[in-house]
């Protein structure tokens, strides 16, 4: 069993920040590329931002967020983090935290999602 815990969403005023968390729990042999996905309403899902298990100078942005967030990762901790900078209007979604990871070393590797949280953008 895995389990992937977002944390830190909520409503920010244009030009505010905040900061998502994400952690994994559960059995978890090693985790691979960690990543942040956002879908807002009437749209597909898209990729926000991802790390891969080599830590910060292994990271990918959308365009739309270069310059603006920037994702982090705690291994010890199983933990991902996204600091969200000068958010605007068009960042409103649902965020949700992805893992690729294996549960045994003999197992596959999969993906595993979060529940998922708000961030709404608004004055």
């Amino acid at each position: 069993q895995v389990q992937l815990v977002e944390s830190g969403g909520g409503l920010v005023q244009p030009g505010g920040s905040l900061r998502l968390s994400c952690a994994a729990s559960g059995s978890i042999f090693k985790i691979y590329a960690m990543g942040w996905y956002r879908q807002a309403p009437g749209k597909q899902r898209e990729l926000v931002a991802a790390i891969t298990s080599g830590g910060s100078t292994n990271t990918n942005y959308t365009d739309s967020v270069k310059g603006r967030f920037t994702i982090s990762r705690d291994n010890a901790k199983n933990t991902v983090y996204l600091q969200m900078n000068s958010l605007k209007v068009e960042d409103t979604a649902v965020y949700y935290c992805n893992a690729d990871l294996q549960t045994r070393w003999f197992t596959k590797r999969y993906d595993y999602w979060g529940q998922g949280t708000q961030v709404t953008v608004s004055s």
